[in-house]
């Protein structure tokens, strides 16, 4: 069959539809506590650090540029060329929180924000506060390390989401005009560069702005910036020759660090910076539905499945070097130096989520479900104002969580993540509603003509009993699809009290009837303690083992022990307990049990002989990893001994 028929008798890729957040309210359990926590506390405070550190000075546009809030590094960048990136992803957290929980305070802030970036725009629309205060001439001259289009993404996605939540254009407008600029300067037409930024973000932002506005010259912008990466001769080199500059003096040597060696059709390992790729990969996911692109959505399963297999911590974290913030060589997993931003867990997310909705597969939203529970999570503390940048799997006491890092990124990206949580747990297509995590909340969502009332009951993810309650105004056919999480061995499910089997296809079981106002769905999933052993590749973690239940990833803290859990050997098949401690942080579920401890008390000053240490009985209890280091400082380890 030609390649042209066979293409036009293949069904174009279908997506399901993300539920509104503002529509998804966490009114108990689990989520509630945190939603609260960041609406009420992290975003006022995180605005207080953008005010403390000098970050909103830098929109004075009317004064004469000061000295610089971070210094210029060795590199010639420094951490200001980006700030508006973090003021960015601070209104689109805070947008969040808006359309449900008005605030006036909060929506003076970004009033005021928005009110300065107007000013400040240029009158070609080039908007970007470093170099219209500082280097105007340079605009556009070096997108291989100064992130101009990165700091503009955030914007616009800041912009788009607070258009979305308050009906104000102004934000709106000031972004589509600098979009507009870009469309004027980039692209294939005489005249225009053909360059791309290194740091993704503008291409997931566009995608967001497009169905908003319905311009399509806003997703072909979008397509251009994907297509031309890593298109040969580079343009970094170019453009490193018309600055001056030997393209081989670049400091990380290889433009694999922003994904940029390659198109991105032909790349089949994940490589380079971290929250780069993973930006990247959601927008590549994002246009493989909306220009129907198989071999885009090819070319992201792919990656998909070189990361989780090859590359990502047990947490969800990823990246685990420092130098490059990212991904050296397959399964090199350090623990106590792992990077593994917060960020980067983050943009893991929605990379999953994004997927899932083109291919509903629980691969997809498992990793969602490990990165929000436990990588991500861990990069904010319970009291939601202070922060971990790397997100390591072991310490021995010198991790402290800060108020504010001299590269703040994460607090307003955890925050973003977690004031938009309800778009993650379902979504709709035609006649279907998945249902992908679970948790108690509220929610209103449209299946066909009809509006959809759903309750979930539950004290997950503490435990795996999960009950749905449906509001609906009259019958209505549907499948409710369910996912049963891959880490369960066995489910069991029942509608209106009557047993019913659950076939599941790639981790989601179809529950097709003609539901009626009261039908009521109970699931049950178990929730054994597992013990995780990693590739004997991944040679850190040999003859150690992870603890895991349900979602949730443990670990065990000097805090509960007394000392360093590096000294811990727990046996092979040794009973491990769960009891949920209403004491710790607000409530969590613990895992407790036998241990051996390799005893020190004879050893005085030597410190090798040729006997190993005596090993001593004692008690264990593993606390969910993203609660950590919240108490007294000490020492921490995911991976355990086994003896």
């Amino acid at each position: 069959m030609p390649i042209a028929e066979k293409f036009q008798q293949r069904s174009p890729i279908e997506r399901y539809i993300p539920a509104d957040y503002s529509r998804v309210t966490f009114d108990g359990g689990f989520w509630k506590s945190w939603t609260d926590t960041v609406r009420d506390v992290t975003i006022p405070t995180q605005h207080m650090r953008l005010e403390e550190e000098g970050f909103l000075e830098v929109l004075d546009f009317d004064k004469p540029a000061g000295p610089l809030v971070r210094p210029i590094q060795p590199s010639g960048l420094s951490m200001q060329h980006f700030f508006d990136s973090d003021f960015g992803k601070w209104i689109e957290a805070a947008s969040y929180t808006l359309k449900n929980n008005p605030n006036p305070d909060i929506e003076a802030k970004i009033d005021s924000i928005v009110e300065k970036l107007e000013d400040g725009q240029m009158a070609d629309g080039y908007l970007n506060s470093w170099f219209i205060r500082r280097e105007p001439d340079k605009r556009w001259t070096n997108l291989r390390d100064l992130h101009e289009m990165y700091s503009m993404g955030h914007l616009l996605e800041g912009a788009v989401a607070y258009y979305e939540a308050t009906g104000k254009r102004r934000f709106l407008d000031v972004m589509i005009r600098a979009v507009d600029h870009i469309i004027d300067t980039f692209g294939h037409e005489p005249g225009k560069l053909r360059g791309y930024d290194a740091h993704e973000e503008i291409e997931l932002a566009l995608i967001k702005l497009h169905r908003v506005t319905k311009d399509p010259r806003h997703l072909k912008l979008a397509t251009y910036f994907i297509d031309e990466r890593g298109q040969m001769p580079s343009y970094y080199d170019e453009e490193a020759r018309r600055r001056g500059e030997d393209p081989a003096d670049y400091v990380f040597q290889t433009y694999a660090y922003s994904q940029a060696h390659m198109p991105v059709r032909g790349q089949t390992q994940v490589v380079g910076h971290a929250v780069r790729a993973m930006y990247l990969f959601s927008a590549m996911a994002d246009l493989a539905f909306e220009n129907d692109d198989e071999s885009l959505k090819g070319a992201c399963d792919r990656l998909f499945d070189n990361l989780v297999g090859r590359q990502l911590y047990v947490t969800g974290g990823l990246g685990p070097s420092a130098s490059n913030e990212g991904f050296t060589r397959e399964y090199d997993l350090p623990n106590e130096t792992a990077y593994a931003e917060t960020c980067a867990a983050v943009a893991l997310g929605f990379f999953s989520h994004r997927m899932a909705q083109i291919e509903l597969d629980s691969k997809f939203t498992d990793k969602l479900e490990t990165v929000l529970y436990n990588g991500a999570l861990s990069g904010i503390s319970r009291d939601g104002e202070h922060y971990f940048y790397e997100n390591v799997l072991e310490s021995h006491g010198q991790n402290r969580r800060w108020k504010w890092h001299y590269c703040p990124c994460c607090p307003t990206n955890i925050a973003r993540f977690i004031t938009s949580l309800g778009q993650y747990f379902y979504s709709t297509k035609s006649d279907e509603v998945a249902i992908h995590l679970y948790g108690e909340n509220a929610a209103e969502l449209s299946v066909g003509d009809a509006l959809l009332r759903l309750r979930q009951k539950t004290e997950y993810p503490w435990n795996g009993d999960v009950r749905i309650a449906l509001g609906l105004d009259q019958q209505k056919h549907f499948a409710l699809r369910v996912r049963v999480p891959g880490w369960c061995r066995n489910a069991t499910a029942f509608v209106n009290s009557e047993s019913i089997r659950l076939d599941v296809v790639k981790g989601y079981a179809a529950i097709e009837r003609e539901w009626r106002d009261g039908d009521e769905v109970r699931l049950t999933f178990d929730m054994p303690v597992d013990r995780l052993y990693a590739h004997p590749a991944a040679t850190e973690d040999n003859g150690r083992f992870a603890l895991r239940r349900g979602p949730v990833i443990f670990c065990v803290e000097e805090a509960d022990l007394g000392t360093e859990p590096q000294r811990l050997r727990l046996p092979t098949r040794g009973e491990i307990a769960v009891r949920f401690d209403g004491t710790l942080l607000g409530g969590a579920t613990v895992l407790e049990g036998d241990a051996m401890e390799a005893d020190a008390s004879d050893w005085k000053e030597t410190l090798y002989r040729t006997q190993p240490p005596a090993l001593k009985t004692t008690r264990f209890k593993a606390i969910p990893y993203h609660l950590w280091a919240n108490r007294k400082p000490g020492a921490m380890a995911v991976w355990l001994h086994e003896k």
